[in-house]
């Protein structure tokens, strides 16, 4: 676990989300949102405030679209403006908003939560904010300025926290839900001897074409938590989706925002690895992991019909959550940046 308890102090996370926050003044201002902005970034933006709110108090931190985010700094006088999400779209424009922070002295942060797949176009941003945090391990190293640090995202418990019932019944044996990206359908077909005996449900546009057990719906994220209760096995499979990753063609590394999410919501979840970082956050203990079918097929054969092994791992993962993987944990490591970098007192 030396790798876990790496990313402990990486994060930030050493004993509680007050840790080492206490007299914290200021006032945040969170600002996100282009014209195309996903559900699922509008929920990371909701979550990343209630971690803001932790550490500040609700009463400091607030939230505008970035069309508003300009005339909001200079009627708020915030202490740091603190934008969020994709730099992609044109619309998503930061140059004003940062220049009018400067005005008035305040911290300038940008979390990239869509990296490495838009990283062609991070010149949007490189130039105008005094720290950048990229959610993807490999990623942020190929940021060509000073100041750019790892951050992944996390869980929120107001939005993904469930109570893990042990006596639930279980009628779904293999569940995925999200949409089928090329390389997810390269890994479920691969998995399809295996998947062919079980009582499947995979879920999100693009699969329906793949026959029984196979649905093009779309699973809002609050009908999620009660699927993760009715399921034995929840896949963990990556997204590969570049919209501008074409320079240096960038593999994404840290485990995307679903798997802490699961985690808390009380999944079992078995996680498909191109590269071993999913260790830096869970054991294998916690989160067992597979490569290919053989050992897709083994993980089946211990934890189908081992409530008991599956119960424990579950609560043992959604514990380690609680206690290292909430956004609140993940804006205690961002103010220990920036005071470490001589932005805030």
């Amino acid at each position: 676990m030396d790798a876990v308890k790496e990313m402990i102090v990486e994060a930030g996370s050493a004993s509680g989300p007050a840790s080492g926050m206490s007299g914290l003044t200021g006032r945040v201002l969170v600002c996100s949102g282009g014209r195309y902005e996903s559900q699922a970034n509008a929920q990371i933006r909701e979550s990343i405030m209630d971690g803001w709110a932790d550490c500040f108090g609700e009463d400091n931190v607030t939230a505008v679209h970035i069309s508003a985010a300009a005339s909001s700094i200079r009627v708020l006088k915030p202490t740091i403006v603190f934008a969020i999400g994709s730099y992609l779209p044109e619309s998503t424009y930061f140059g004003e908003v940062c220049r009018e922070a400067k005005k008035i002295g305040a911290v300038t942060v940008f979390w990239a939560t869509e990296d490495p797949y838009e990283q062609d176009a991070n010149y949007r941003i490189a130039d105008d904010f005094d720290v950048i945090f990229s959610c993807d391990r490999w990623g942020h190293n190929f940021y060509q300025r000073e100041r750019v640090f790892h951050l992944p995202l996390a869980a929120s418990p107001k939005l993904h926290y469930g109570e893990i019932d042990a006596k639930s019944e279980k009628t779904i044996d293999v569940l995925f839900c999200g949409v089928a990206f090329t390389n997810r359908k390269d890994i479920v077909r691969n998995l399809l001897p295996v998947l062919r005996d079980l009582n499947i449900k995979i879920v999100g546009p693009g699969w329906g074409e793949l026959g029984i057990g196979f649905s093009d719906a779309r699973i809002e994220k609050s009908q999620l938590v009660e699927l993760y209760r009715r399921s034995k096995l929840v896949l963990n499979l990556g997204r590969s989706l570049s919209f501008e990753n074409k320079r240096f063609v960038i593999a994404p590394s840290t485990p995307g925002p679903r798997t802490f999410e699961a985690a808390l919501a009380g999944a079992f979840q078995v996680f498909h690895e191109d590269t071993h970082e999913i260790r830096r956050y869970y054991s294998a203990d916690e989160i067992p992991v597979f490569s290919n079918r053989v050992d897709f097929e083994r993980l089946v054969t211990t934890y189908l019909d081992n409530n008991d092994l599956r119960v424990k791992m579950a609560r043992q993962a959604q514990a380690r959550t609680q206690a290292e993987h909430l956004y609140t944990h993940r804006i205690q490591y961002a103010l220990r940046v920036l005071k470490d970098e001589g932005l805030i007192g």
